[in-house]
Order: C-alpha cells, then sequence, then structure tokens
C-alpha cells in the first residue's frame, strides 16, 4: 500500500499561514531552533518517494528562493497552465487528477510514500480519506485568524496519538495515524466511523479490530463508573 503523509506546522490555534498566505510568524520561530535541529524533516523527506502540492503552495516555495526539495520529484495539483522555471522542469509536473485518481496512478507506478503539502491540497486528501499520518509541529503563537490547517469532512476522522516530542525552544510535535493506516488486508469503508465500527461484527482489518476492541472496553469502564456510583 502507498503510504500518503503530511509534514506541517501550524500556529497553537490551528492556522497554517495569515490570512494572506504570509508565514512570517513561522519564519520568526524557526529563529530560535538550534542550528542542525530540524524536528525530523530530513529524515521524513528521505523516505518520500514524490511530493505533492497545490498551486499556491508552489508560487510561494518559488518565492523562497533555492528550490528546497532538490531531486524529489514533485507534483503540483492545477486546473491551470502554470509556468515551471527551467531549474526544475525535470523534477516538477502538472496534475489535474483528483487525489483519489492521483494516488490510485501513483500507486500502480511503485510509488511507496506521497508527501501531501499545502492547506487546501491537504484538506481535500483528508477529506476523501487518503492521509496515513500526520506529522503536526505546534509552534507556541496564536494568530487569532489565518488559514486553517483543517476544513470540512464527510465525516468524522478518529485519529491515533502515535508519539509526542516536545522541543527545549517550545515546538511540540504530534504524531497522528488515521484508521486508513493498518496492518494487514484492506480496510473496508463501512468502519470508518465509530458507529460502524462498533456494530460491527467481523473485521477485514487489524486495526479495525483492535479499534473496536479498546473503545468495547471504554464503554465497559463507564458502566462500571456510574453502577459504581
Amino acid at each position: 500500500m502507498t503510504k500518503v503523509s503530511v509534514f506541517i506546522a501550524t500556529s497553537l490555534d490551528g492556522f497554517i499561514a495569515r490570512v494572506d498566505g504570509s508565514i512570517d510568524w513561522l519564519e520568526r520561530a524557526n529563529a530560535v531552533v538550534p542550528e542542525g535541529e530540524d524536528c525530523g524533516y530530513k529524515a521524513f523527506m528521505a523516505s518520500v518517494d514524490v511530493l505533492v502540492m497545490g498551486r499556491n503552495t508552489f508560487e510561494q516555495v518559488l518565492t523562497f528562493g533555492a528550490w528546497p526539495y532538490r531531486d524529489t520529484p514533485v507534483i503540483v495539483l492545477s486546473h491551470r497552465l502554470l509556468s515551471i522555471p527551467e531549474a526544475i522542469a525535470a523534477t516538477v509536473t502538472i496534475s489535474q487528477e483528483s487525489p483519489g485518481e492521483l494516488v490510485t496512478h501513483l500507486s500502480a507506478q511503485g510509488i511507496r510514500h506521497i508527501y501531501v503539502d499545502g492547506g487546501k491540497t491537504i484538506q481535500n486528501f483528508l477529506a476523501a480519506n487518503l492521509i496515513n499520518e500526520l506529522p503536526i509541529t505546534v509552534i507556541p503563537v496564536l494568530l487569532g485568524t489565518g488559514r486553517s490547517l483543517f476544513g470540512p469532512l464527510p465525516h468524522d476522522m478518529p485519529l491515533k496519538l502515535i508519539q509526542v516530542k516536545s522541543y527545549q525552544f517550545g515546538f511540540v510535535q504530534y504524531q497522528y495515524r488515521t484508521f486508513r493506516t493498518y496492518d494487514s488486508g484492506t480496510c473496508d469503508p463501512r468502519f470508518q466511523t465509530l458507529n460502524d465500527a462498533m456494530l460491527a461484527t467481523t473485521f477485514r482489518c487489524t486495526s479495525c479490530l483492535n479499534w473496536y476492541r479498546y473503545h468495547q472496553m471504554f464503554i465497559i469502564h463507564q458502566f462500571h463508573f456510574v453502577f459504581a456510583s
């Protein structure tokens, strides 16, 4: 199975940029990060086969100066014609595919790890239930308004917290996994919500089964607490 990941930073109140798209607050926060510390970004990028981003993110990255992704293939999702600088033309392509179509296409090519970047693009992949892992680094600043990391979803999306790492300079990184990630088999879409999983009697993947068992134990504990009171 092709893994699809997000690796992104947000303000404490959940914004990835100001309303105008600027990230000056993030640049200020990065200024206090010790030299050589990247919060796991280099190791993450070393595992990435393809990076997928939206047009707005692509155009913003072009303003940074040197292209930061080197030889990593980048796919820009856009329905508009884009001008790709000659220096990166060998590694950047444009696609008009939907998230589902793109993942299917890349998976058929043998791609094992897709990195999705950019607020709207991340939201679209989440809404299509295509994200496996979400390392989210929270920056200790409140913006009040801005562009939110998350948007509308067709249903609740339970997450499993895998790891939390705090840094002395104030960043906190949360590693979440969605229930699209499983140990074996194919996850039945009927089990995408808690109610479906709780009502099911058979399971086609290990994670769904473990999820069901966990919530069974939680409910039993709650009943014991009520009657003991």
